[in-house]
């Protein structure tokens, strides 16, 4: 848990995900149609894939992929990522770590 720590709290969006994971590759897909570019860490084939798992779990994540980490806070998995979308709240967060960027 302290590498999942220590990774996001240095990057500004960071996706705990794996290639073959459809949800993962939407979640992705919609942060890059809103101008960000994540840190992906693909956990697949991981040596510690399900230690991995498991610390996201630990830390809250209800997938625990794809995990969705913005500013070091995680933000959680698909459902969490879409309701804050739809309801007009993702921008504003991802605003706060790529304000040069003038996302949608």
């Amino acid at each position: 848990m302290e590498k999942i720590v220590e990774l996001t709290s240095k990057n500004g969006v960071v996706i705990f995900s794996k290639t073959s994971c459809c949800i993962s590759y939407a979640v992705v897909a919609l942060l890059e149609e809103l101008g960000v570019r994540p840190i992906i860490h693909d956990i697949e084939n991981a040596p510690n894939e399900k230690e991995i798992e498991k610390a996201l779990t630990g830390m809250g994540c209800n997938g625990p992929i794809p995990a969705v980490f913005v500013g070091g806070r995680l933000i959680g998995s698909i459902n969490e990522v879409m309701s804050l979308h739809l309801s007009g709240k993702l921008v504003p967060i991802l605003n706060m770590y790529h304000p040069h960027q003038g996302l949608y």
